[in-house]
């Protein structure tokens, strides 16, 4: 049986980001960072890409103001061998996993993802809170 991965919306945050409350991941790697297209977030101003530029990421996690605590190319979810990582891209802030702090002042990291594992993006006051969830539980 293959396994499906979801994210689970924790926070209002989250939840905008995800367009409800469960999202299944649609593929590997899939890569989330934060929204940074001119034109896109109006209300805020440290924007440095053009609308028509090419895609980073497949979700986009919206800071409207500081502090930031998502990096533009902030993580990616894989799944090797039957069994799903959380790497970090290279984030100024890193990414908590069940209170683990994974990457962060740029140095990259990865961990594995269990059934049911918190995911905070950011640091601890990080409003983009979800859990990660397998076969929709």
């Amino acid at each position: 049986m293959e396994t499906t991965a979801f994210l689970k919306a924790l926070t209002p945050e989250a939840k905008t980001s995800l367009n409800g409350s469960l999202f299944e991941i649609p593929h590997f790697p899939f890569r989330v960072g934060r929204e940074s297209r001119i034109g896109h977030t109006p209300d805020y101003a440290n924007s440095r890409r053009s609308l028509g530029s090419p895609l980073n990421n497949d979700l986009y996690l919206r800071e409207m103001k500081p502090p930031l605590n998502v990096s533009r190319e902030h993580f990616q979810i894989e799944k090797r061998n039957g069994e799903f990582y959380l790497v970090d891209r290279g984030s100024a802030c890193g990414t908590l996993v069940e209170g683990t702090i994974v990457g962060g002042d740029r140095t990259g990291g990865q961990q594995r993802l269990e059934d049911g594992d918190v995911i905070v993006v950011g640091t601890s006051v990080s409003p983009h809170v979800f859990k990660f969830v397998l076969n929709g539980r």
